[in-house]
């Protein structure tokens, strides 16, 4: 069983306000009936009135709102069980998270323009199962491979400089931990989208590739920035307060190297896209998909879960037709059964 909407169980809180409202009228209308009379004398007054109606009645509306609370919530159970396999491809998204990805020459800023791209790929994926790496001066673990796509775009968004303590952007230190991701073992095609503006501060990004196509990696580029350059903004709560500086206090100015990037890919034969544009992106990367081979790669038994909440919702509707019919007066047959004392 399942849960649809948790959120509404808070409102069970209100059953106990309901009892404490009803226990209070109670005090207050034999406080006022002391004030009238002798209470004997009141109950002679009224002999067709019951004591044990009241409490039912109060019964029956706690139990047909908390019927309407769980219906809100919805529970759902699982009916049937079924086996189901998956076609894909693993697929690994390393985003450069260097400072240079702060700059602004493409908007809102290089890195949350990345993650917008990242974000679309996802959102148009089938069955692949994706991982995720961060990478500057070193690269770094995001998230393992996964088909959970609401939790990757979660870590994405939480991506940032500070996620990596070395600066730089280390193109083979990211390949080479991206291949990691991946079971070499398995006869999954394996992918790697790799996202930067190609500023590589590092040696080796050509032979990181050419390793990974040994591995049988295919490696997609994708270039975030202008060939023109931007300046590299230090911000403090949302302000840019100055800018990035080099030793001789000169203001850096960043730009894409889009050669370097087609290189990696080249050697994967893979391919590059400038990611001006998220819908060119889309389409490139669409196209390869659709031309690499995908595998078996996950048979699950999944349960398949009905909404329940029509039960319960009908169920307290009918206490709330019952009710109407609930009066105050004493039952005669109950009456006669004296079951709690009334005749005296």
């Amino acid at each position: 069983m399942e849960l649809d909407e948790k959120k509404y169980l808070y409102l069970l809180l209100l059953l106990p306000i309901v009892v404490c409202i009803f226990l209070f009228n109670m005090y207050w209308k034999r406080r006022k009936q002391r004030e009238f009379g002798d209470l004997e004398m009141v109950k002679r007054l009224s002999p067709e009135k019951s004591v044990f109606k009241p409490v039912l009645k109060i019964v029956v509306i706690l139990l047909a709102l908390t019927c309407l609370i769980i219906g809100l919530v919805n529970p759902k159970i699982g009916t049937k069980m079924e086996t189901v396999k998956r076609e894909g491809i693993d697929i690994v998204f390393a985003v450069d998270v260097s400072k240079s990805m702060l700059a602004e020459d493409v908007a809102p800023s290089r890195l949350d323009k990345s993650k917008q791209l990242v974000s679309q790929i996802i959102n148009n994926l089938g069955s692949d199962r994706i991982g995720i790496v961060a990478y500057a001066g070193s690269a770094f673990p995001v998230l393992p491979i996964t088909s959970d796509y609401s939790v990757a775009k979660m870590f994405l968004q939480s991506m940032n400089p500070d996620m990596v303590s070395s600066q730089g952007t280390s193109l083979d230190e990211a390949i080479r931990l991206s291949a990691t991701y991946f079971d070499e073992k398995s006869k999954t095609s394996k992918l790697l989208i790799l996202i930067s503006d190609g500023e590589d501060h590092s040696e080796g990004a050509s032979v990181a590739a050419e390793e990974a196509n040994k591995l049988g990696m295919k490696i997609i580029t994708i270039g975030v920035g202008t060939e023109r350059g931007g300046t590299i903004p230090l911000k403090e709560n949302g302000v840019v307060r100055s800018y990035q500086k080099d030793q001789n206090g000169q203001t850096v100015t960043t730009k894409l190297n889009q050669e370097g990037l087609k290189t990696i890919a080249k050697a994967t034969k893979g391919g590059y896209v400038y990611g001006g544009s998220t819908k060119e992106v889309l389409e490139y990367v669409k196209n390869a998909l659709n031309n690499i081979q995908k595998t078996e790669f996950e048979a699950t038994q999944m349960a398949e879960f009905q909404s329940q909440f029509q039960w319960f919702i009908g169920f307290a509707l009918l206490l709330l037709f019952l009710d109407i019919f609930l009066l105050e007066r004493k039952t005669s047959w109950i009456k006669e059964l004296d079951l709690f004392n009334e005749k005296k």
